[in-house]
């Protein structure tokens, strides 16, 4: 059942970082600059979340990463409205699209088809399909406003909707994404810093079960920094599950209340 629940934000930053001294965004070493919002390159913004955002839904949940900020309605598991013969496994329906004001550039908010397939990927594993045969479950996922690194943000919003409408999961899922710009690896990169990377890793994982649920790359990768790419969102993925876990047992608290 949806329920309220919310706490300040937290942060999940995966190792401790050394701030630099410089102002603008590159430099010409492509060594020593600064990140746009003054965050050290292994340093993830404030995470903040909080469920029982949409009263009609079977479960919801609001997600807020600097700029980037995400709304998640699940409604079921319902009817299939589709004919489809006995299943023991029940079904998952993704879809995600933004709003006409989410992007820089107005208008060009529409339905992601490559977002919810991806979406899909990422938490078909981690739901326990078998408990609701020949249903479907819907996830809808809204973007409101686009900050950067939309997509794993989307995901852990979407994982703490289903837990919030009841649906059983063997563990949570969180994602995280790390671009490369020259020499340099940013972890929770903004949009600004994506227009410029020079390559993508996303990781969606569920912590607790050490599992991987989805690895998308882009780019060019060394083996020394697709290794410490993957570590380092694996690292911000397990300290991201702990907030996650924490809204939900506020929002658990406050419905005892």
């Amino acid at each position: 059942m949806a329920s309220t629940g919310g706490a300040a934000p937290g942060t999940y930053t995966p190792t401790p970082t050394k701030k630099t001294q410089r102002s603008s965004f590159f430099s010409d070493s492509d060594v020593d600059w600064l990140r746009p919002d003054g965050r050290g390159f292994q340093q993830c913004r404030p995470a903040f979340f909080r469920t029982g955002a949409v009263n009609s839904a079977a479960g919801s949940a609001y997600a807020e990463f600097g700029n980037t900020k995400v709304i998640v309605s699940v409604f079921g598991p319902r009817e299939s409205k589709k004919a489809m013969v006995y299943s023991d496994v029940g079904r998952l329906n993704c879809n995600v699209s933004c709003t006409t004001f989410a992007t820089p550039a107005r208008g060009l908010g529409s339905d992601n088809k490559e977002f919810s397939s991806m979406l899909h990927k990422a938490l078909e594993g981690a739901i326990m399909l078998e408990t609701f045969p020949k249903t479907t479950v819907d996830v809808f996922a809204l973007v409101l406003e686009s900050g950067g690194s939309d997509l794993p943000v989307v995901i852990s919003c979407a994982s703490l909707a289903l837990a919030d409408a009841g649906i059983m999961m063997y563990d949570l899922v969180a994602g995280v994404s790390v671009s490369c710009l020259g020499r340099n690896l940013i972890i929770d990169p903004i949009l600004e810093e994506e227009s410029f990377q020079d390559g993508s890793l996303m990781i969606t994982c569920m912590p607790s079960r050490y599992e991987v649920t989805q690895l998308s790359i882009t780019g060019e990768w060394s083996t020394a920094k697709l290794n410490e790419a993957m570590q380092l969102c694996l690292d911000a993925c397990s300290k991201l599950d702990k907030i996650m876990r924490a809204c939900l047992k506020e929002a658990a608290s406050a419905s005892l209340d």
